[in-house]
């Protein structure tokens, strides 16, 4: 299995990707003020089980961090992602706020 393509901040598309193969896997967001707000996280079921999600999710951490954002996870996916690596998530400030409704 070669290594996936590294992850690109597309600020003009308010997007994380990836592009492996032709296809791609993102976590879009929005930029209000000093908050980078996760949105949606999607990765096609080809580019499944490599972990690319959560990769998704700590460029986003790493972007907060040093731009000084706070990160609000309203992505289902994101927001798991950080509940379960509270290592990545503890080095940025983090809104949890209340869950969204699925």
């Amino acid at each position: 299995m070669s290594e996936p393509a590294q992850v690109i901040d597309d600020q003009d598309a308010s997007r994380f990707e990836v592009v492996l193969d032709g296809a791609v896997a993102e976590l879009t967001y929005r930029r209000r003020a000093d908050r980078l707000i996760l949105v949606h996280t999607g990765v096609p079921d080809a580019m499944g089980g490599r972990g690319i999600g959560g990769r998704l999710v700590r460029a986003a951490v790493e972007r907060a961090g040093k731009e000084r954002l706070t990160l609000v996870p309203l992505c289902p996916f994101a927001r798991d992602w950080l509940e379960h690596h509270p290592d990545v998530a503890d080095t940025v400030n983090v809104d949890w706020g209340a869950p969204p409704e699925d």
